[in-house]
């Protein structure tokens, strides 16, 4: 089965990807599995012979050139939402498991995105920028009660902000691969096919959609043409979502009224980048979903599934490598 990679009958060999930070919290993993930490340089010689990756250094693009002719590990796990790294042609022709740590950033990031909603709707952005410059200069803000927002993106990430902006009051819907007319979290969930409609209805639009080769660059001078003067869009998916040299002539132009940016094409964003120094522009540093404590809830829900994995038990998280998430859950 699919979602039960095969278990070895001794201790399994774990090898855990790490960057500048080292996961915590690992103990009871290591007291039942042979388990090495390595770099990005040590990777290619630690996989073969492997029974589990997990991708700690979830920002990694190494694995792709690591990956051994001969196959992979049984299980991959990576401590991130988006697997989009992860799905090179060798991955996911293989029999190799791929599971995310889809649930982590959820509720966070749709706070992440009320804030940024709060931000525009009241100027907030402004103020910092003159009181830094000690400048009395009074304006009269919006309302968001009754604002329209599209999600685009119907999986947990985009529910949760549905959810979150929905109780502030914006009216929702969403923009998904299957359509819907009352969806308890999105109200009505417009096709795909049929986005650009829904751009030119909303206020808000906010990207929580997954890295696919559909949705890569879906966000171009055509679909921002669609959009209101006034519309603000929020980017806390992936920056590739978004063909980022058509954002910035749309913002010169005039033609969307502004962007709160979490994600990027290139990260960290290049110094270069005319995004840093306009004014309707809020750049942050991919961290939408980045809490208190949220890589000790990263590694126990690695452990979690590694319990599940030794038990024999279907995984959790299991991703479709076709489409690019993750699909039914296990029960």
């Amino acid at each position: 089965m699919e979602h039960v990679p095969p278990a070895p009958e001794g201790p399994p060999d774990v090898v855990v990807l790490i960057g500048d930070v080292h996961p915590r919290g690992m103990d009871d993993v290591e007291r039942r599995a042979n388990v090495r930490y390595v770099r990005e340089t040590e990777l290619a010689d630690a996989l073969p012979g492997a029974d589990v990756l997990f991708m700690w250094d979830f920002l990694s693009e190494a694995l792709a050139g690591a990956w051994p002719r001969s196959g992979g590990p049984a299980w991959v796990h990576i401590a991130s939402a988006g697997v989009d790294r992860l799905l090179f042609p060798g991955l996911v022709e293989s029999d190799t498991v791929v599971t995310n740590s889809r649930g982590v950033f959820d509720e966070p990031i749709a706070e992440y995105v009320l804030g940024l909603v709060l931000t525009f709707a009241k100027d907030l952005h402004t103020t910092v920028r003159l009181q830094a410059g000690r400048r009395w200069r009074h304006r009269e803000t919006e309302r968001i009660t009754g604002a329209r927002a599209l999600v685009v993106g119907t999986g947990p990430i985009g529910r949760a902000i549905g959810r979150r902006l929905s109780a502030a009051g914006l009216a929702v819907s969403g923009a998904g691969r299957t359509a819907r007319d009352a969806d308890p979290d999105l109200g009505v969930v417009h096709p795909m096919e049929r986005l650009d409609e829904a751009l030119a209805e909303a206020d808000y639009v906010v990207l929580a959609a997954p890295l696919t080769p559909q949705t890569r660059g879906m966000i171009d001078a055509a679909a921002l043409d669609r959009m209101r003067p006034s519309a603000r869009l929020i980017n806390v998916g992936r920056g590739a979502l978004v063909a980022e040299a058509d954002l910035v002539k749309a913002l010169r132009d005039g033609r969307i009224a502004g962007a709160a940016l979490d994600v990027f094409e290139d990260e960290p964003l290049p110094e270069s980048s005319p995004l840093w120094d306009m004014p309707n522009v809020v750049v942050s540093p991919h961290m939408s979903g980045d809490v208190v404590g949220w890589r000790d809830e990263l590694v126990r829900l690695f452990a979690a599934n590694f319990d599940r994995y030794v038990a024999g038990r279907p995984l959790h998280n299991v991703v479709d490598k076709r489409l690019g998430y993750v699909g039914s859950p296990a029960r």
